[in-house]
């Protein structure tokens, strides 16, 4: 089922020349439901242990990677105009969902740790990739680390909302957190729509705007 509702969204991303933030937000929501599905469905399902889970799915990252920048000699997320390199595009983050679903269960399953503590580890890597950016290391290259640690960072904070509180979780529950997670996508989705931050064709238009203000 999630998976047709990915397909009918990607049609309509790849058909659009823009950047549209409902269509696009709504292929990020349902790619992430069906990326953790197959990490789950590998677990529970057919009994696949999470390390290797965890490894193929990290393998099959750097594949993509690897055949993305051979074909286009580039992975920046800026340089995505093509229908080719939007679909890397998106085969990266399906990937990253499924990768970040295995890791962050894997990471509780093998350190023994409760939901909360377990957010400290990808959010600190997280933050060793910012201070790496601001002292100069390459940008293409962090983005792309970063990324990939929200993705264990997203599956551990939903196991803390929805775990019980004896698991050291705050019992919302999977409903509860997925009201809550879906909720705040909408209100993000709304602001940008509305200001048009995340769009750096309308930054840069506003910044040449100035230019000319200021040289006049």
């Amino acid at each position: 089922m999630f998976s047709a509702a990915l397909i009918a969204a990607l049609v309509a991303q790849f058909g659009l020349r823009r950047y549209v933030p409902s269509v696009y937000w709504l292929s990020v929501v349902l790619i992430s439901v069906v990326g953790t599905l197959l990490t789950d469905n590998l677990t529970d399902g057919q009994g696949v242990p999470l390390w290797i889970s965890t490894t193929v799915f990290a393998v099959l990252l750097a594949a993509v990677f690897s055949i993305w920048y051979a074909r286009e000699h580039t992975l920046s997320i800026h340089t995505i105009v093509t229908t080719p390199r939007e679909a890397w595009y998106w085969l990266t983050v399906l990937v990253t969902f499924a990768l970040g679903t295995a890791a962050g269960d894997w990471t509780l399953e093998l350190t023994g740790w409760s939901p909360g503590k377990s957010v400290l580890l990808p959010l600190s890597l997280i933050l060793a990739v910012l201070v790496a950016w601001k002292l100069g290391a390459g940008p293409v290259l962090c983005f792309w680390l970063a990324y990939i640690l929200t993705r264990p960072l997203g599956a551990n904070i939903g196991d803390y909302l929805a775990s019980p509180k004896a698991d050291g979780g705050l019992a919302l529950g999977t409903l509860g957190t997925s009201v809550l997670f879906l909720g705040t996508i909408l209100a993000v989705v709304i602001y940008l729509t509305v200001t048009d931050k995340d769009r750096t064709e309308a930054r840069d238009q506003r910044q040449q705007r100035a230019r000319v203000a200021e040289e006049v």
